[in-house]
């Protein structure tokens, strides 16, 4: 099950708000999908994501995927512990496995994004 507190987006990754700082992951579907995750590549803090646009990559023993910006915005932090144990992705998707964190100007881009039931019925369809 999806964690509620959390917004989703069609790409399959996770939005956490905090005032206009928002953690971005993938989620577990998204990581069950990709299988063992072996390398993860993050912007460094300073750089500027954008909402829909690639910011990283995710390396699995079946594919590389990029992972898409949920919302536009200056990257703050990003989770060193995922880049040196990329298996934390699979272990834990929605905690100790977050890969960055973003200071966002403008929250409307979140408005966008699915709900966990929303979410969840987008996965029953099968996409």
């Amino acid at each position: 099950m999806n964690p509620t507190n959390l917004k989703y987006s069609k790409t399959h990754e996770w939005a956490k708000v905090d005032g206009n700082i928002v953690t971005l992951g993938i989620t577990d579907h998204a990581q069950e999908s990709l299988g063992d995750v072996v390398f993860v590549e993050l912007p460094e803090e300073g750089v500027t994501v954008s909402a829909g646009e690639a910011y990283g990559t995710v390396e699995s023993v079946k594919a590389v995927s990029d992972i898409v910006a949920a919302v536009t915005g200056k990257v703050l932090e990003f989770n060193q512990t995922v880049l040196d144990a990329p298996d934390t992705l699979n272990s834990d998707p929605y905690g100790e496995g977050w890969l960055i964190k973003v200071e966002v100007d403008d929250l409307k881009a979140l408005d966008d994004l699915l709900s966990a039931a929303e979410y969840e019925a987008l996965l029953e369809e099968g996409n």
